[in-house]
């Protein structure tokens, strides 16, 4: 006898693994109960043999680096501070949202500023949006990121957004004037 079922809906034939004398035809009323039907015949199936203990597997003493810390999805509207236009920059005015970003892994979505370099680009500057005019004097300087991408690490241009991915940093980079031109840092991990 065993334990299989075997139905028939129209012209379809269907199993389901039990032995049953006969295919089982059921009208479509019966649909619904299909399921607690394969279940009770499923409970009166002869059960399977006891699982055998087997001894727990020791983990390997050696020392495994730590799980890189995780990674926050961020906008330039979150680093976004109060500063007049051609106002000197003083850290004071960074809001404590920044302050705490300082040091942390980041995503954050944005455009590379052109160059003249197309792939394997090593260092460039994120901007908020693609206008070529969001770096240098005179542009805000929460608007942009200088991005320094890690050991093998490189970027492609894109004329899309692109999400960057790294470590976060606070730290000004002067122009000629000794005015910082820009004050975010971002050791790139990725580029996607």
């Amino acid at each position: 006898m065993g334990c299989v079922v075997r139905f028939k809906v129209g012209s379809r034939k269907w199993e389901v693994g039990m032995r049953w004398p006969a295919y089982l035809p059921l009208p479509p009323s019966h649909f619904p109960l299909l399921p607690l039907a394969t279940l009770a015949l499923l409970a009166g199936c002869e059960t399977a043999p006891p699982p055998v203990a087997t001894p727990p597997i020791a983990k390997e003493s050696s020392p495994q680096e730590p799980a890189p810390a995780r990674i926050e999805d961020r906008t330039f509207d979150d680093i976004k501070f109060d500063i007049e236009p051609d106002a000197p920059f003083d850290r004071s005015m960074l809001t404590e949202e920044v302050r705490q970003l300082d040091g942390e892994r980041i995503r954050i979505r944005g455009y590379i500023l052109p160059t003249s370099q197309a792939s394997g680009i090593k260092n460039f500057v994120l901007v908020r949006d693609n206008q070529e005019c969001c770096f240098g004097p005179g542009a805000a300087l929460y608007d942009c990121i200088l991005v320094t991408m890690q050991g093998d690490k490189s970027a492609e241009f894109s004329v899309r957004p692109v999400a960057v991915e790294g470590k976060f940093k606070v730290e000004e980079f002067y122009g000629p004037d000794d005015k910082p031109l820009a004050i975010y840092r971002l050791d790139g991990e990725a580029v996607k």
